[in-house]
């Protein structure tokens, strides 16, 4: 009989707020001072997290601010308009918790290149004297719905391991970690979200009470320290020719699933010819066209919201999670600004923003925004992602191979280390002792569970490994081929996406025997927020606890 010594999942953080960015040249004496503090000249650019070293920037751009309103003529280079910004995203929430928001510094010893002159050498094409890019991050927390998410993933997850069903289910699991027959660690990486879906998880997965920091700060491990789940990889630049082909591809305009130009579409944007990609293509037919449909609806948008905030009793409609109307409008004109250059193209690099924030507020701000092309925009936003997200990862075999090894190697080798550890166990393995085992039924079983909370990156790429690695050398295998064109049927790695793996080892089969240990794959591409009625298949659906919030796993 095989029994269950080992689980290993790797899964992805859940729903979040959109993820927001602005880029500023800044030349004052006081950021190079920080810059400097901060050993950022050893590198050349500096990344801040910290309170104190968030502080220290609020501190220059009320300073500078300061000085532009009360100085006739002041001497300060940067932007009002970009100060303003800064100082407003770092005064939100009144305080300095957690990890949503994040400063970089990039040091350019000739200033930044001037428009039109990016590839020029000569010192002429720069906008004169050193100065420093800052990159301010925020957004991307996870929201109340995400815990939910997470929280009730937790919970069904119980399900997986032995006397998980019955009259007590997923009581199994509880007893398990209870009577120390249970060797559970939990790691995450280093962003807010990713370490709290692991705590709300781990709520949910134990039968925990209280609030999630506390579970938090026992149960999580930090995995940034070794690269294990964070993205600070040496396959960035290879990622990024990758984009900018990828980029040439969606800027074609003619239609690329007419009959005699379908096949050299698929060939140029989609040779593993996924089958959700080739719908997406269709689907899309002309880019040009398509991004230009969805142009048309984000101004829509920002009419609708200005609409919105001149009724009379607006900001007494709250959005979710605290929102504004100001934040909104100001995260879709950013958008809408970006997304059309100057000269007219498009810059595809902006439609998972442009995604990410319909999907959003389609769920959660539908009602209070009351705008009637709100799932045309999502539909037609969706079909473009579908191709740009899962493509930026590779668009060949090789692509996709050598992007993930740079992505995920690391991890991949802590996988084979912990299934490795099961077969050839430790001596040194915390055991249940047998002279305490009355009353427990099975004191010989003892599970192994190593849970990797991470980000769509991850997620992608660990993927593509399992698909396109040669994991599996028999083509024909029937089973196999199955799940692979199940796998490409999917078009999105949603919130906590997971992928599963269970180690089974049946004692009585030799200890040399091939057959004495026993693999399974499973796959989850995790929770599905909008247009329901699309989910297809087997799954587990949970009842949330909000009303206003519909879980779904698949």
């Amino acid at each position: 009989m095989m029994e269950l010594r080992c689980v290993i999942a790797v899964i992805r953080h859940g729903d979040r707020t959109p993820k927001q960015k602005m880029k500023m040249e800044v030349k004052h004496a006081k950021f190079f001072h920080i810059f400097s503090k901060h050993g950022g000249f050893k590198t050349g650019q500096l990344k801040l997290k910290h309170p104190k070293q968030l502080q220290e920037i609020l501190d220059v751009s009320r300073f500078l601010l300061d000085e532009i309103r009360h100085k006739s003529e002041p001497d300060i280079e940067e932007k009002k308009s970009n100060l303003e910004q800064l100082k407003a995203v770092l005064e939100m929430y009144g305080h300095f918790s957690g990890i949503n928001r994040k400063v970089q510094l990039k040091y350019l010893p000739h200033g930044r290149p001037k428009k039109n002159k990016s590839h020029s050498s000569s010192e002429d094409d720069y906008s004169g004297g050193p100065s420093l890019i800052l990159i301010l991050k925020w957004g991307g927390e996870l929201t109340p719905a995400g815990r939910i998410q997470a929280e009730e993933l937790g919970k069904a997850f119980r399900f997986i391991y032995p006397g998980g069903h019955g009259d007590n289910p997923g009581c199994g699991l509880l007893r398990l970690h209870s009577t120390y027959r249970h060797d559970l660690k939990i790691y995450a990486s280093d962003e807010g979200r990713v370490q709290m879906t692991a705590a709300a998880f781990a709520k949910g997965f134990l039968a925990l009470e209280g609030e999630l920091t506390p579970i938090l700060v026992q149960m999580v491990k930090s995995a940034n320290t070794n690269g294990l789940l964070d993205n600070d990889c040496e396959s960035s630049k290879y990622q990024n020719m990758v984009k900018h082909h990828l980029s040439e591809a969606m800027q074609q305009d003619r239609d690329l699933a007419a009959d005699s130009e379908l096949e050299r579409s698929i060939e140029t944007i989609a040779p593993t010819r996924a089958r959700s990609l080739v719908h997406s293509l269709q689907l899309i037919r002309n880019p040009v066209l398509m991004c230009e449909t969805c142009y048309e609806l984000m101004h829509r948008l920002t009419d609708c919201i200005r609409t919105r905030m001149g009724e009379p009793g607006s900001h007494d409609i709250e959005l979710y999670h605290e929102e504004t109307w100001e934040l909104m409008l100001r995260r879709w004109s950013k958008l809408e600004k970006d997304f059309k250059t100057k000269s007219g193209q498009f810059d595809i690099s902006k439609i998972p923003d442009i995604y990410d924030c319909i999907k959003y507020d389609m769920q959660h701000n539908q009602k209070r925004l009351q705008f009637s092309d709100t799932e045309q925009l999502y539909l037609w936003s969706k079909s473009l992602a579908d191709i740009i997200i899962p493509q930026e990862y590779g668009i060949t075999v090789e692509d996709k191979l050598t992007i993930s090894q740079g992505i995920c190697l690391a991890l991949l080798r802590k996988i084979r280390g912990d299934l490795m550890n099961v077969m050839a166990p430790d001596e040194s393995t915390h055991r249940l002792n047998p002279k305490y085992s009355k009353g427990v039924m099975s004191p010989g079983r003892h599970v192994r569970t190593r849970l990797y909370f991470t980000s769509e990156s991850h997620i992608h790429s660990l993927l593509n490994v399992l698909r396109y690695g040669g994991l599996v050398q028999r083509p024909n295998d029937e089973q196999w081929g199955r799940a692979m064109e199940y796998v490409g049927s999917v078009s999105e790695l949603n919130y906590l996406t997971q992928i599963v793996i269970m180690l089974y080892e049946d004692p009585s089969k030799d200890i040399q025997s091939e057959h004495r240990f026993h693999v399974e794959l499973h796959f989850s591409p995790g929770a599905i927020c909008c247009l329901p009625e699309q989910c297809s298949g087997p799954g587990f659906r949970p009842h949330s606890r909000n009303e206003n919030v519909t879980v779904y796993f698949v």
